[in-house]
């Protein structure tokens, strides 16, 4: 999002799902979209049939690759070189859009003398991929008429996060690829309302609507809403709190919704950290690896137990409406946050804006609150503009995308048509750095860490499902065919995988989707945590952990001495 924010004046996705089909080239960079968004893949891989390229930038062989033109195969961390190659042959070969440079960018003489080193040999010795190769990708998304970016957390869980997103942002500007249907930069959220909680400014850098904290006019602008400004001072990131409660900074968390138990990278840590604190609060579904070190376990209510909205990837606003009554004591999220904040002392009338207010009522003895989400809604409508056109009647069907001034406005399906929130849109230089932690003769492999399809984040609630546990063959490690041999690992056999951090033990699957000198574990599984095994090294800027790239090795568990893969290399 810092990235995004920092090029354009906006952290979303730029075009809508729709379009895809009208790209006349593709680039798939950190992001195994058959798996994380399939429905999303088959609009890519329609596109194909209609004629598109696609450029595939991955070191696994994901399913798109059978789809792609070019696939380009770079070692896990050199993305930012890689980019910056593609923009390099770009330049050399007057295949940018100067038009659009001059009239809509600024920036443009720094971003091109930083890439002019980026040279199609340079790239390959950092990246791996043939030098024809990249100068092939270039030319294919240079030159199509319209061209679209799509990626996901293989970009930005590294240190090097935001300079990636910025080097795509710079590949974007350079071919003129805003503002036009079939084309953009697209980010696609992990989460089922990831991008509707970062509009509602669930980040410690941003109010509501992405406005900034340390922006004064719109504190208090928004103060006026609220009837208190805003502080103006920056909260912590997710990862920041682990590291704030080792300290003894925070003695004190909620949790809603969320399992850092298994999610976070470097998990002994995270659990080490929860362990510290005087009182631990959880509110979720399931007594989940979180809840079960909670000092208070809240039942909230499932998505089908509430209502409210939903912003999906593409920026559509959309009714959530609740189909049957929350069970036992589980209760909606915003109800739970209100009768809480009632017994923290406040009056049974909590004022949310100017004219609306939740009335919390006696109801049998207990106190609770009627189900006001769009009391809160028309709050959003007041304190974002881009939302100001939007009414639970306007989003009866499918939805609207934001942004959208008023109720005559039928939202905004591509952003950025006629101009950019920052005036014109930024290039910014950005030099490649390795991943924080690189193999050694101790670790001499490379773990990343994904998704397969059955399962969904920690399996909080796929986990639950028979039917996808059926279909779901378990944890695996994928190692490339080479790598086994040398370390003598048969297929199915369980090995156990090692970092600085911690160990699991977790069945081989030998294949060559990886390369050389790649192992691929994902994430799901608590009795193989991968996040065991991951780096909580942040990236400087947004402070998203690395969790795509870290130095493993592996070891047999048979009886007999282990052998280790820089052993047998030496």
């Amino acid at each position: 999002m810092a990235g995004l924010a920092t090029a354009f004046g906006s952290g979303a996705m730029s075009n809508d799902i729709a379009g895809i089909v009208d790209n006349k080239s593709l680039l798939v960079i950190g992001s195994n979209t058959s798996v994380a968004h399939p429905v999303i893949a088959l609009r890519m891989q329609e596109a194909v049939r209609r004629g598109a390229k696609l450029i595939v930038a991955d070191p696994r062989h994901i399913k798109l690759v059978d789809d792609a033109s070019v696939w380009l195969r770079h070692h896990p961390g050199s993305d930012a070189a890689l980019i910056n190659g593609l923009c390099h042959v770009i330049i050399r070969d007057n295949l940018a859009d100067k038009a659009f440079i001059a009239e809509r960018t600024e920036g443009y003489e720094a971003f091109a003398e930083a890439v002019a080193v980026c040279t199609p040999a340079w790239t390959e010795s950092i990246t791996g991929v043939p030098a024809a190769d990249i100068e092939a990708a270039a030319r294919i998304f240079a030159e199509a008429e319209r061209a679209g970016i799509y990626y996901t957390m293989g970009i930005t869980q590294h240190t090097s996060g935001t300079s990636n997103v910025l080097a795509l942002a710079n590949l974007a500007l350079l071919t003129g690829n805003m503002g036009k249907p079939g084309a953009g930069l697209n980010p696609l959220r992990g989460q089922n309302n990831v991008q509707g909680a970062s509009d509602m400014g669930c980040n410690p850098l941003n109010m509501p609507g992405y406005q900034r904290v340390d922006n004064e006019e719109a504190r208090a602008r928004i103060g006026e809403i609220w009837g208190q400004t805003p502080k103006g001072q920056p909260g912590l990131t997710a990862t920041e709190m682990t590291r704030a409660m080792l300290d003894g900074r925070i003695c004190g968390m909620w949790i809603m919704g969320e399992n850092p138990v298994l999610s976070d990278p470097n998990m002994s840590h995270a659990r080490e950290a929860l362990g510290k604190l005087d009182f631990l609060l959880v509110q979720d579904i399931f007594l989940t690896e979180t809840a079960e070190l909670a000092d208070v376990v809240l039942p909230a209510a499932s998505f089908a137990e509430k209502n409210g909205t939903f912003t999906n990837t593409e920026r559509r606003v959309q009714r959530v409406r609740r189909a049957v009554l929350p069970p036992g004591e589980a209760r909606d999220d915003l109800t739970i946050i209100n009768l809480v904040t009632a017994r923290m002392g406040y009056d049974h009338i909590v004022p949310l804006t100017k004219g609306y207010t939740y009335r919390l009522y006696n109801e049998g003895g207990f106190v609770t609150a009627p189900p006001l989400s769009e009391e809160v809604f028309a709050e959003m409508r007041q304190v974002w503009p881009a939302m100001a056109g939007l009414t639970y009647a306007r989003l009866e069907g499918d939805g609207i995308q934001w942004p959208c001034p008023d109720e005559n406005h039928p939202g905004t399906p591509v952003l950025f048509e006629n101009g950019f929130p920052v005036g014109r849109a930024k290039f910014t230089p950005v030099a490649w750095h390795g991943p924080s932690e690189l193999p050694d003769a101790e670790y001499p492999l490379v773990l990343s860490t994904g998704r397969v399809l059955a399962q969904y984040h920690t399996g909080t609630m796929t986990r639950r499902s028979p039917i996808l546990e059926d279909v779901d063959a378990g944890p695996y490690a994928e190692i490339n065919p080479e790598d086994a041999e040398q370390l003598g690992i048969s297929a199915g056999e369980k090995i156990r995988a090692v970092s600085r951090r911690g160990n699991i033990t977790i069945p081989a699957r030998i294949t060559d989707r990886v390369g050389k000198g790649l192992v691929f574990i994902p994430f799901h599984y608590r009795e193989a945590a991968a996040n065991l095994l991951t780096n909580d090294a942040l990236d400087p800027v947004c402070k998203i952990p690395e969790a795509k790239v870290c130095a493993i090795r592996l070891e047999k568990l048979k009886q007999g001495p282990s052998r280790r893969l820089s052993d047998l290399q030496g």
